[in-house]
């Protein structure tokens, strides 16, 4: 698959997300228009403002995760990665527990970070807690580990193919290019993604890269 081909999968999967707060913006001015009622005004302008919020979140998300945001730096700040990805789990049932203690990270790991939190979090059907740990290990090598439990979790085989590199181009489809990327990221940075564990209601992946990468 041709980089452009796959960016593509990323700017249908980025728009997949948006359609849902943006077409709630345009539905709420459209009631807007006729709507003379003020009870009814402000419960509009709440839709379209709680909408709005929820747009942005996912842009600036999706900035980190699939974009090239930092400028020219080769760093990124680690408390913007935690509060674009709080802002971005906000109003879902899912809980985040941060537990990165550094303060910048490259940008190729916060993509690679971020894309594997959103790969889990959306294991998580019935909502659940997302715990992100951090650790340096040896031979210069850093060690992200996303854990995700709750009731249930859901764990596509498409996904798996996608994380360990072994799924075939004419088989990624929007849902598992993410996933596909924080594969492709990891190996940019001297590493890898590993499926650590997978039970009914848990599910834990790592990536391992080079510090310096």
């Amino acid at each position: 698959m041709s980089k452009l081909d796959f960016a593509a999968l990323l700017c249908s999967r980025l728009c997949h997300d948006l359609v849902s707060p943006v077409g709630a913006i345009n539905n709420g001015l459209e009631l807007l228009s006729g709507e003379q009622d003020d009870s009814m005004r402000e419960a509009v302008f709440d839709l379209i403002e709680k909408s709005t919020e929820q747009t942005s979140n996912k842009l600036q998300f999706f900035r980190l995760a699939f974009g090239a945001a930092g400028g020219f730096s080769a760093h990124l700040d680690t408390r913007e990665a935690e509060k674009s990805l709080r802002a971005f789990l906000a109003g879902s049932r899912v809980e985040l527990d941060w537990n990165v203690s550094v303060a910048e990270l490259s940008k190729g790991g916060v993509k690679l970070l971020l894309n594997l939190c959103l790969v889990t979090a959306e294991t998580l059907v019935r909502g659940g807690t997302l715990k992100v740990n951090y650790a340096e290990t040896a031979n210069d090598m850093v060690a992200i580990t996303i854990e995700a439990s709750g009731e249930r979790v859901i764990f596509g085989e498409d996904i798996r193919a996608a994380l360990e590199g072994g799924v075939k181009e004419a088989d990624l489809e929007p849902r598992s290019a993410p996933a596909h990327l924080a594969s492709m990221v990891a190996k940019e940075l001297g590493g890898m993604v590993t499926i650590k564990a997978h039970e009914d209601n848990a599910i834990s992946l790592s990536a391992t890269f080079k510090a310096n990468a």
